[in-house]
């Protein structure tokens, strides 16, 4: 009887130990540094479809920036700036791609209101913020009314931080900012990659 206590003791203190080492895996902060590897994601694009990075990394220089909610103030001039700039940083082999807790309808709206030409990708559990180390907070609703004066309630699943970073062409981090300044992330963007040019 002793024995077999004595084993199922041990037993237990193996499977707690073992889950002490998921938890802590999971609790675990991811901080991206500068020349490491990205990691790969796949989300939900503005028009529905599976979108999934390994068919992206690799062909072009790809910006991935996180912003906290489509049809908001700096959200939108960060978005603007990039959709002005989308010809410019085309011919320099980027591609840039928006992602935040949004829906994909929310997206679709914000894509037609400001003639948004890049993808936007819907990332309502946070899951691609995770991955990149991204702070979350709960998401939130607003009401946004067109230029038709139509009234539209978007939710969000969660709301992420403005962070961009850029992933080369090798699959590594080339860039990462925690502190974007929204109306000038492009232009920013397009100073890094005319340096790299050089």
């Amino acid at each position: 009887m002793r024995l077999w206590m004595g084993v199922s003791i041990a037993v237990l203190g193996m499977v707690a130990l073992a889950a002490g080492k998921v938890w802590a895996a999971e609790d675990k902060k991811v901080d991206l540094k500068v020349g490491e590897q990205a990691p790969q994601f796949e989300a939900t694009d503005d028009q529905g479809n599976a979108w999934k990075s390994t068919d992206h990394v690799g062909k072009k220089v790809l910006v991935v920036y996180f912003y906290p909610a489509d049809l908001t103030g700096g959200c939108t001039k960060q978005a603007c700036g990039f959709r002005d700039d989308t010809k410019e940083l085309t011919e320099k082999g980027v591609e840039v791609v928006g992602i935040s807790g949004d829906s994909v309808s929310n997206h679709q709206l914000f894509k037609k209101v400001h003639s948004l030409p890049f993808t936007l990708l819907a990332d309502e559990n946070g899951a691609v913020a995770k991955k990149f180390g991204v702070p979350l907070k709960p998401g939130n609703t607003i009401n946004f009314k067109d230029a038709d004066g139509q009234q539209h309630q978007l939710t969000r699943g969660v709301t992420a931080s403005r962070w961009t970073f850029v992933i080369g062409k090798d699959g590594k981090i080339l860039f990462k900012n925690t502190q974007v300044e929204a109306a000038k992330d492009s232009k920013a963007i397009l100073a890094l990659i005319e340096k790299q040019d050089k």
